[in-house]
């Protein structure tokens, strides 16, 4: 076992880390209940009274053999540039807010990103765009997310991945997708009283929201939504109180290299999120 510093606090872990172990924002201890197939998953989701409990959960799942084979070996292996760090190399939970009025719908961490920082969107390119439109339209306090403990937040809003772990390729399957839904389910149903906008990072964000917010006993508009760029859809919840879905082109070196996807346009996108999230307090 080699034990690397942490780069934030210089504090020594091992790669994966252990649950418990000090990493800044872990929320599981040693005796936190850990999912291992997906009828875990569905029933420790569920038991979750409160973000924090669902959190800790989530960071220890270990349901999906082929996810947990991966994120395990990407974190013992690590990329050179990464190699005097410890990686996170367990499930990334939901981050920000416990009472967002913004929430933002992702895929999944990845491989050197999330699961080496152990924040989702952190220390990767899609998060260096994602966090300074963030900052540019008042919703971080921060141009820049590099790694748990930066002092890096969220105002007013949370991030949540569609699937916990990082997929082999950014691809996970169908089955795993499934398996991991209770979790999204659950922390949507959690957050709810206090969301008012959704931004769905590319198709897979938007489907999942869809799916998530149907699972939660939302009316979802027929025919289904269709996802595109700044594209809106508005859901009625139980209780008769609506929020609007906003889709957006994922943050991918794919579309910010080739401008399919812009600053302007990302701006646009989140800017429109927090005005109706918080309305009255635009710019």
């Amino acid at each position: 076992m080699t034990l690397l510093p942490h780069p934030v606090t210089g504090r020594l872990f091992d790669s994966p880390v252990p649950p418990g172990a000090g990493w800044p924002g872990d929320l599981a201890a040693p005796e936190t209940p850990v999912a291992h197939d997906a009828a875990d998953v569905a029933r420790l989701a569920a038991a979750a009274t409160n973000v924090d409990d669902l959190s800790a959960a989530v960071s220890v799942c270990r349901a999906c053999d082929r996810l947990v084979a991966w994120r395990e070996g990407v974190a013992e292996a690590k990329r050179a540039s990464f190699a005097g760090e410890p990686y996170w190399g367990r499930p990334v939970t939901g981050w920000g807010s416990l009472a967002p009025r913004v929430l933002i719908v992702g895929l999944a961490p990845a491989a050197n990103g999330g699961n080496r920082t152990g924040r989702i969107f952190t220390g990767d390119r899609s998060g260096d765009w994602l966090f300074a439109s963030l900052h540019r339209v008042g919703l971080a306090v921060q141009a820049t997310s590099v790694h748990a403990g930066d002092g890096q937040r969220l105002v007013d809003a949370r991030m949540v991945a569609s699937v916990r772990c990082a997929p082999p390729d950014n691809k996970p399957t169908v089955e795993e997708r499934d398996t991991c839904a209770p979790w999204l389910v659950r922390e949507l149903t959690l957050v709810d009283p206090s969301v008012r906008a959704v931004v769905c990072l590319g198709l897979f964000g938007w489907e999942a929201a869809l799916r998530g917010y149907r699972a939660a006993g939302y009316q979802v508009p027929r025919p289904k939504p269709r996802f595109g760029h700044a594209a809106e859809a508005v859901l009625t919840s139980p209780h008769g109180r609506q929020l609007v879905l906003l889709g957006c082109y994922h943050p991918s070196q794919q579309n910010t290299f080739t401008g399919k996807l812009t600053e302007p346009m990302l701006d646009a996108v989140l800017g429109r999120a927090r005005a109706l999230a918080l309305p009255g307090m635009e710019g």
